[in-house]
């Protein structure tokens, strides 16, 4: 487990997969705001009512000038399945060696009916135009959230 990340820090760099074999860094988006939210699982209630905020929300991130990346252990499969069957909007990047989810310090130790294992913690970090840091949300409640976040990239 990795220390989180905090606002100021240096963004992790990254290079994921996505839909189409294809793969994203976090260099290939500088100049822009990048909004990161990390999630467990795909296709689970809570995860789906979060990407389908996110993905309502689109036009308006790409107004304020975000792109929006939706991060999960999950598989590029997975992803092309659960964004199919909500009709998602947006890019869902898959770390299923967890080397990212690591970076950030958002893959801990959880605890469900006594039982301790290693998850995502639902976190969405901003990242700005030079790289940096510039907010960010730990133990993310769903309700709200992406309207919160998009508020926020807009203020920033």
């Amino acid at each position: 487990m990795s220390a989180r990340i905090t606002e100021g820090d240096k963004a992790p760099a990254f290079k994921l997969a996505k839909e189409g074999g294809e793969f994203l860094t976090l260099a290939s988006l500088k100049g822009k705001k990048v909004v990161l939210y990390f999630y467990p699982k795909d296709d689970t209630s809570g995860c789906t009512k979060e990407a389908i905020a996110f993905s309502a929300l689109r036009k308006e991130f790409d107004a304020a000038g975000a792109v929006i990346l939706g991060v999960s252990p999950d598989s590029v499969e997975s992803h092309v399945k659960f964004s199919k069957k909500y009709n998602l909007d947006l890019t869902l990047l898959s770390d299923e060696a967890k080397a990212m989810l690591e970076a950030y310090g958002v893959w801990v130790e959880k605890s469900m009916y006594g039982r301790k294992y290693m998850g995502v913690e639902r976190t969405t970090v901003l990242i700005d135009e030079k790289g940096s840091v510039a907010r960010v949300w730990n133990k993310v409640k769903v309700d709200g959230h992406a309207e919160e976040v998009l508020e926020a990239v807009r203020t920033f």
